[in-house]
């Protein structure tokens, strides 16, 4: 099944994305029985089908890939999964320049340096105990005040640590790294850094994808997984297509363009049936 649903990958080839896109995980809700079912207890939708998707800013899926579980192949790597996944989906973007953000769980400093000699640059928070990450980073060390900056820098690779009510880790290899010390402005909140802005500006990218696509979704309730992840990719399909048209200068809503969708389906469907009863009537009279 899901070799059947890898031609959506096609998308690719029909658009160029924005240089700046963003890599994140979605689940398509799902409480039936499949081997590679995710539970995630903080997600709004707990159970699940898991699918990395990458997108750019007009929401566009550029491309996907469906979680399977733990790979065993894998097992004796020095490589997790999901960071295997990543490398996967971005053999489409390399040697092109383009910007990645990222969560805390696909961040690493060996992954950020995998990618960035395919020409990807990255930014992302990030888990102050991943393996190579400096060792006051993994141990916490750091008493800041309010709006404190730590940062370490390792070549291109800057990890930076920043308080506002709790510490923010950040790991990039993008622009310069912030100045060190305590910044807050004449009302105490503390001033984010440039590389945070610019972050939390970016990485939602996948979350609006999401939205959007479920907004007018055909999804239905079904125990069928196959179902499922088929009406998710169809939903994918038409936001894809309904952006590219939007690139084009059509001025059609998501809803309208939904609609006008369907009546093109349906007309299509009518004229065929017309023409069937008039092959039908013309076969009948010739019987006669």
């Amino acid at each position: 099944m899901l070799t059947c649903l890898l031609p959506l990958r096609n998308t690719s080839q029909y658009y160029n994305p924005s240089e700046k896109l963003a890599i994140d995980e979605i689940i398509v809700k799902f409480k039936g029985r499949v081997v590679f079912r995710q539970y995630i207890p903080k997600k709004h939708k707990r159970f699940g089908m898991k699918i990395f998707q990458i997108c750019d800013a007009a929401g566009y899926t550029y491309d996907m890939k469906v979680y399977l579980g733990k790979d065993g192949a894998r097992a004796d790597q020095d490589v997790t999964t999901t960071h295997a996944t990543v490398r996967d989906l971005c053999r489409r973007i390399e040697d092109v320049g383009h910007n990645l953000y990222k969560e805390n769980f696909i961040s690493s400093p060996h992954l950020f340096d995998k990618l960035m000699t395919k020409n990807i640059t990255c930014c992302g928070t990030v888990r102050p105990n991943r393996k190579g990450l400096p060792d006051d980073f993994r141990r916490r060390q750091f008493r800041l005040n309010k709006g404190g900056i730590r940062v370490r820098v390792r070549w291109n690779l800057k990890a930076l640590v920043w308080k506002n009510k709790r510490g923010v880790y950040v790991l990039t290899n993008m622009g310069c790294p912030p100045a060190e010390g305590s910044f807050c402005d004449e009302h105490g909140n503390a001033i984010k850094p440039a590389i945070v802005v610019d972050y939390k500006k970016h990485v939602a990218y996948v979350d609006k994808a999401d939205r959007m696509a479920s907004s007018y979704s055909i999804s239905r309730r079904t125990w069928k997984w196959t179902n499922k992840l088929f009406f998710h990719l169809l939903d994918l399909t038409i936001l894809n297509s309904f952006i590219l048209l939007s690139s084009c200068g059509a001025k059609l809503s998501h809803r309208e363009f939904r609609l006008a969708s369907v009546r093109n389906m349906l007309q299509g469907v009518h004229l065929a049936l017309k023409s069937s009863w008039v092959d039908l009537l013309c076969h009948l009279r010739y019987l006669n």
